[in-house]
Order: structure tokens, then C-alpha cells, then sequence
């Protein structure tokens, strides 16, 4: 598989969709607007005060989490591989006066642009599968991390990344640690249920051992790991709300995971 290959198409995938998400319903800009929080409990309770601290947001999209933690007080930074997304979080970020910095670039080429080093550098929900191999990532994140600095992650659980989506009821497709690329061809995504958005991607799988693996290989220790069965988004079919998170109508595996990991 060429990855530069894949990394374009996802690239103009991520570009068609920014304005349409900015504008829709599941990112509800006015509600941001007017709150300047699209953060969850699971990120907020992980990282508490973050005042004055430095933070490093990977694969931010448009910057809705990126400027909810500057709103908290935090000196934030983010990068996303969509010019578009990057450009409209640069817009937000003036509009809402909410200072941060933004970088196009992907991911993994991360230190290749950015050389300060932060206290914080946090990643959330969709976003690894988006990588072919994890260990350039993590140690991309050691790089970024100040001695004694903290990385936070929550994600969507592995074993939810097995079934294909595009199949009536979902049938499990991928293995658990499925090594191969994988390339879909849709209408619409996760925000959007739009027939004018041809979503073309390519992703990967990767195995609860392999994300952990991968930060304990970099240097990280991990202080937290945690699974959870409910979502704060209904981007699975058949979930039903319940104190403000979303369940699986069977929930017999979790759909949501947490790291929190320090350099030490």
C-alpha cells in the first residue's frame, strides 16, 4: 500500500467534509458559539485543571476541542492533515477570541514542524485508525512531551472497528488486529447523512496491546488504561442515551478506551 497515496485521499476526504460538519448538527457551532466547550467528561475529569499549561492537540479537525481547552485556560497548539479544517479553525479561533496556533501537516511529521515541547499532549475519538503504524506516533508524542509531561487518549474501543458498518444488521468483517489497509466508499459521515459527500478513505485497525505497546516502547509510562461502555457520540447503530452517554442496545463489549501516560 502506498501511504502517501492513502494519506492524499484522506487528506481531500477530510477537506470536502470540514464545512459540512462545521455546519451540521452534531458539531453544533452555535452551541460552541455560545458555550465554548465541546469537551467530555471523560477528557475534562483526565486532565482537571490545566491553567497555564501547555497542550499539543493532535488530529484536531476544525479546533472545537483544541479553543474548549484554551476557554480552560490552556496555551494550546493543534495540527490536522486538512488545510481546510486548519484554515477554519484559524478563523474560529479569531472570531471567538480564542488564541491558539494551528498547523497543517499529518500527524506523524508532527516534530518536522513543531519543536516546542509541551506539558500536555492530548488526541481523542477517530483518530488512530487513521495511521498505518503507531510507533512513529508515539514516539513523535515523546518527542513533543517536556520531562515529566503527560499524554492523554480517548478512543474509540478496537473491538467496535471490527464490524462494517455499510451491512445491514453490522457484520464483524476485520480482525481485531487486522493488518491490512482498509478502503471504504460512502455517502455522507459520521456527522453528516449527505448524499452530495462521497467519503473515500483508507484506514487501519489497531489492537488495544498495540497503542499500548507502542507509548511503553517510546518511553511513556502508562499511569491510567480504562474501558467503557459508553459513548459520548451515537455514531454506532442501534444506541440509546442514557445519563448523557450512549450504549450499545447488547453492550457486550466496551466502546470507548482511556489512556493517560506520563514521560518521565
Amino acid at each position: 500500500m502506498d501511504h502517501q497515496k492513502a494519506f492524499s485521499t484522506n487528506r481531500e476526504t477530510w477537506n470536502a467534509r470540514t464545512m459540512l460538519h462545521y455546519n451540521s448538527g452534531f458539531y453544533d457551532k452555535s452551541a460552541f458559539a455560545k458555550a465554548r466547550n465541546s469537551l467530555n467528561h471523560y477528557e475534562q475529569r483526565a486532565l482537571g485543571d490545566i491553567t497555564g499549561k501547555s497542550l499539543l492537540h493532535l488530529q484536531c479537525h476544525f479546533g472545537q476541542d483544541s479553543l474548549s481547552w484554551v476557554q480552560k485556560g490552556a496555551i494550546v497548539t493543534g495540527v490536522d492533515i486538512s488545510d481546510t479544517a486548519i484554515d477554519l479553525a484559524r478563523n474560529l479561533s479569531e472570531q471567538l477570541e480564542l488564541p491558539a496556533t494551528f498547523e497543517c501537516c499529518n500527524v506523524l511529521d508532527t516534530s518536522y514542524h513543531i519543536k516546542n515541547q509541551f506539558d500536555i499532549v492530548f488526541t481523542s475519538y477517530g483518530v488512530i485508525g487513521w495511521l498505518p503504524d503507531l510507533k512513529p506516533w508515539a514516539q513523535m508524542i515523546a518527542q513533543r512531551l517536556k520531562k515529566g509531561g503527560q499524554f492523554y487518549m480517548v478512543e474509540f474501543h478496537p473491538i467496535a472497528w471490527m464490524f462494517d458498518y455499510q451491512n445491514t444488521p453490522p457484520t464483524i468483517s476485520y480482525h481485531y488486529a487486522n493488518k491490512e489497509v482498509i478502503h471504504e466508499e460512502y455517502q455522507g459521515s459520521y456527522a453528516v447523512d449527505d448524499k452530495g459527500l462521497d467519503s473515500n478513505e483508507y484506514s487501519w485497525n489497531h489492537s488495544l496491546s498495540e497503542v499500548v505497546q507502542s507509548l511503553i516502547d517510546a518511553g511513556l509510562q502508562i499511569t491510567t488504561l480504562a474501558e467503557h461502555d459508553g459513548s459520548p457520540y451515537n455514531i454506532f447503530p442501534g444506541m440509546h442515551k442514557k445519563d448523557d452517554l450512549y450504549y450499545l442496545k447488547d453492550q457486550l463489549y466496551p466502546t470507548i478506551f482511556e489512556i493517560l501516560a506520563v514521560l518521565p
